[in-house]
């Protein structure tokens, strides 16, 4: 039970020391895009942003939220999904292609989706059980880490 809340707190240590880069900068919800915020409110409606900062990078520039369950989303800056990782828990089906869903429940029919993301030519999937499956576009596995 100490070691669980060790590691508990470590993540949540590691989160924090991630976000808060130099070039970082803590932003509103109201100063999130539009489209992050209703992502936000569709997916997590009963959950509250502990903070969100904005990266003021020149060449892509993005906004990180983390809510108070844990979970830590990522939009460029348009506020489209980059990426979503939340640990422990189950990621919702409704966020990730119905694709990659039924590929997974089919292949890892006892494990969850706890992490995702979108790059520019591939998916990368997270799972519960350590295994991170590598997508192409046509939802094709690519490369299987464990």
């Amino acid at each position: 039970m100490i070691m669980k809340r060790f590691l508990i707190l470590m993540a949540c240590v590691l989160g924090t020391m991630s976000l808060a880069k130099a070039d970082d900068r803590p932003v509103t919800v109201d100063q999130l895009p539009q489209a992050a915020r209703t992502f936000l409110n569709v997916n997590f409606p009963d959950d509250k942003i502990s903070f969100a900062t904005k990266d003021d990078d020149l060449i892509r520039p993005d906004y990180q939220v983390v809510l108070a369950s844990g979970v830590m989303v990522k939009f460029n800056n348009a506020g489209d999904l980059e990426e979503i990782e939340s640990r422990g828990k189950e990621i919702p089906d409704g966020i990730i292609p119905i694709q990659i869903v039924e590929m997974v429940k089919g292949h890892y029919p006892d494990v969850m989706i706890t992490g995702y993301e979108v790059g520019r030519r591939t998916y990368e999937v997270k799972l519960s059980n350590r295994i991170e499956l590598k997508l192409d576009r046509n939802f094709n596995v690519i490369e299987i880490d464990d």
